[in-house]
């Protein structure tokens, strides 16, 4: 999509249709909604007068200009309150006025940045969650569909009456565009089926954003792994015919200060059947997507390389299938992780914490000192917040509250849970240093605890988003499928840690 900035009158642009909003109990709109209005001769009043128009949230009135002004059609979208009105609202009414767009064939359009008048937020932050929202808005993964058609609305001109504002306003848009392809791209790797998402394809993957954008890759295969003593990694990896593959991307925005790094580590798990303690039908019908995580520190590093944060940011994906075979570990074996700690198998089916004490035990090796691991890790986690909240675990208050402040800023919320030590003893083993499951209770705390046993001490954050990487349905920004929960957190953590970036 193409979406640039212009100074002007957003009654006389050259579009198909023209999106404007109206705040719930206005009943004389003004700014740019008043001048469409004054200009169709008051329809949008009328309209108003009538309740037709009311402004709730939510609400899209498509209104035809019969010739009254140059575009055909005047999308009215409603804002609801105003004081309740927020950056995320941004993101969801221009998703939703997207889509209403593109579902009747508008090829270009023109729009107004929601809530940067009277709505009182400032106005590059809001020109960038309207880019985010149109990007994400819109995307659509139809790419098996022999039916499949393209997406219409591939032009968007983004008006401002002051032409002063027109620079910080496209630095907005250009940083919304980056993330919300960012975002897609996620998406699209989590939706993909686990026969054409394999760890050789996320390795694929990840190679193409490293040429594209410049940042460094290295792909270990399982013969190192094995030198380095990764045996957790490989204990999972040893039922499936298809080869591991340890994904690490390195980008340098600090190049003369190594230790000003964080590491992104995400589960990449490209089909989880659960093992030798295999999933039923219902529980495994999505387990494609169970490599979720590894995809949203790939399509991070696709966005931090654009915006080009000072520090330097190490992702790393530990990928393979958990399958069933007569190689399959077994409940009871004892597998060595690369720091030395051996680790009981209570269940195959707990195999993220598995790869990923490897991949943490890698990252503290190669000096990075904060860490964030991603993971659809533990079904107890969509239980206890549902699909709205991400759960966040951490070993340091300071850096766990500015992943959670990352996420909230976002819209992509987070919420702590506690990690008291007295919960380690639920994975105490008799046979080795640990197990890799602590029982029923407590399922999420425990699983991030096991993770944490491969830290070594440094600031560490973990993500389970079990609950957040899938929605069932389309609602604003997030469209059924694939959220790409959480590159949006992970590329404002790292920000907010490096500075915004010299694009801002």
């Amino acid at each position: 999509m193409n979406i640039k900035v212009v100074a002007g009158d957003i009654a006389q642009q050259d579009a198909d249709a023209v999106v404007v909003n109206l705040f719930e109990g206005v009943t004389t709109p003004g700014g740019a909604t008043g001048a469409v209005d004054g200009a169709m001769g008051g329809a949008i009043s009328a309209l108003i007068a009538d309740g037709e128009v009311r402004g709730k949230r939510g609400e899209l009135t498509l209104i035809h200009t019969l010739g009254t002004i140059a575009p055909r059609r005047v999308l009215v979208a409603g804002l609801g309150k105003a004081e309740s009105f927020t950056l995320d609202g941004v993101r969801s009414v221009a998703a939703e006025s997207a889509r209403r767009l593109n579902g009747i064939g508008v090829k270009s359009a023109a729009t107004i940045v929601h809530g940067a008048g009277i709505g009182g937020l400032d106005g590059k932050a809001a020109a960038q969650a309207l880019a985010e929202g149109m990007v994400m808005g819109l995307y659509r993964f139809d790419k098996y569909k022999s039916n499949a058609s393209d997406v219409s609305l591939t032009d968007v001109s983004v008006v401002e009456f002051d032409g002063s504002k027109v620079d910080a306003l496209q630095q907005g848009v250009d940083e919304g565009r980056i993330i919300g392809e960012a975002v897609n791209l996620c998406r699209d790797m989590a939706n993909e089926p686990a026969n054409n998402m394999t760890p050789s394809d996320m390795a694929e993957r990840a190679l193409a954003v490293g040429q594209k954008y410049g940042v460094g890759l290295e792909v270990l295969e399982r013969a190192r792994m094995a030198e380095l003593g990764m045996g957790a990694l490989l204990g999972v990896a040893q039922g499936s015919e298809e080869p591991p593959k340890f994904i690490i991307m390195r980008y340098n925005g600090d190049a003369d200060d190594e230790a000003n790094n964080i590491g992104l580590l995400g589960k990449g798990i490209t089909f989880d059947s659960g093992g030798l303690d295999i999933k039923n039908a219902a529980g495994m019908s999505t387990m494609k997507g169970d490599m979720a995580g590894g995809a949203s520190v790939i399509a991070a590093m696709q966005a931090i390389a654009q915006l080009k944060p000072r520090i330097n940011v190490t992702a790393i994906v530990p990928a393979t299938e958990n399958m069933p075979s007569g190689t399959a570990q077994r409940p009871g074996d004892v597998v060595r992780a690369m720091n030395g700690k051996t680790i009981e198998i209570d269940n195959t089916d707990a195999e993220g914490r598995l790869v990923l004490a490897d991949a943490m035990a890698y990252a503290r090796t190669i000096g990075l000192s904060r860490i964030v691991d991603v993971a659809t890790l533990t079904g107890a986690m969509a239980v206890a917040l549902g699909d709205q909240c991400i759960g966040a675990f951490g070993n340091d208050d300071a850096f766990t509250g500015q992943v959670v402040d990352a996420a909230n800023a976002v819209g992509e919320r987070a919420w702590p849970l506690p990690m008291y030590d007295d919960y380690k003893s639920q994975y105490s083993s008799d046979i080795a240093d640990i197990k890799n499951t602590g029982g029923r209770g407590a399922g999420s705390i425990t699983g991030a605890l096991i993770i944490g046993e491969f830290n070594d001490g440094a600031p560490w954050v973990h993500l389970d988003i079990a609950g957040t990487a899938r929605a069932r349905g389309s609602k604003g920004a997030t469209v059924k499928g694939a959220t790409g929960v959480p590159v949006r957190t992970l590329v404002r953590l790292v920000q907010d840690l490096g500075g915004v970036g010299i694009k801002n």
